[in-house]
């Protein structure tokens, strides 16, 4: 039946490097008091990446190259409380903080100077990238003076209306910006103590992070999908239909089939 190519031999690519420094400083007190804090930086160069090959041109395995340039930074500290009050009564606590942000430097990606919202240079490496909904259809009217959807399937009253970022009244990939926080978190934090009595001791520690967005998948989550999925009771509570008819409802309109335009 023929000959196909599943992978390129490729003796160009290498490893990726990384340049680190870190700069810290350390302190400690007669009272039990102590601290670290550090401050990172770190460059890498030669990131493997997919190059970018018009399909015309008949390749259709990827081809890599190290060509992406990435930077990053941030700050850790720690702060440490140790007391012994006497033989039997003692204490100790700790606290933790970290903050640290990626940034693309340099990228494989078409042109991007008409839609520069699309380029990966200058985001954190974890952003992603989606449509801003402005809200549900109304009526057919309203899909009618709409720009012009192009994601999958047919849209009508109740279903989500993107805003279209170009202005070239169609709704595509161009239409696409960076969305929410990065997927890794830029910021984790812990705090917690323990005291003890002679052969006692009670102990507990919580931690947190911040600014990181998920994505519930909403493909996964739309109900009455090939007749085999119930309905969240979000959803059942919160969604447009002819008796609801509100444009901002948690859900648009329900449906027996996959519908791409609404997840």
């Amino acid at each position: 039946g023929g000959i196909i190519v599943d992978r390129y031999a490729n003796d160009e690519i290498g490893w990726e490097k990384s340049y680190k420094l870190n700069v810290g400083a350390e302190m400690r007190t007669v009272f039990g008091l102590s601290a670290n804090v550090e401050y990172f930086t770190e460059r890498r160069e030669k990131i493997l990446l997919n190059r970018i090959i018009p399909n015309t041109m008949g390749i259709i395995p990827d081809v890599k190259a190290n060509l992406g340039k990435a930077k990053g930074k941030g700050v850790d500290m720690e702060l440490n409380y140790e007391k012994s009050f006497n033989k039997d009564l003692w204490i100790t606590g700790r606290g933790t903080f970290t903050y640290a942000t990626s940034e693309a430097v340099e990228w494989e990606e078409p042109d991007y100077s008409e839609t520069p919202w699309l380029s990966k240079v200058g985001k954190s490496l974890g952003q992603t990238w989606g449509y801003i909904a402005e809200r549900l259809f109304i009526d057919e009217a309203d899909v009618q003076n709409s720009p012009q959807q192009e994601l999958g399937s047919a849209v009508q009253a109740g279903d989500i209306k993107y805003k279209d970022i170009n202005n070239d009244g169609k709704i595509n990939d161009l239409d696409m910006v960076p969305i929410g926080y990065p997927t890794l978190p830029e910021i984790i934090y812990g705090f917690g103590a323990t005291v003890g009595y002679k052969n006692f001791d009670v102990s507990f520690f919580m931690q947190g992070s911040g600014r990181s967005s998920f994505l519930i998948d909403a493909s996964a989550t739309q109900p009455f999908v090939d007749g085999t999925r119930a309905i969240l009771q979000e959803y059942a509570d919160d969604h447009w239909s002819e008796d609801n008819r509100n444009s901002y409802a948690l859900w648009p309109r329900l449906s027996t089939t996959a519908l791409a335009t609404n997840t």
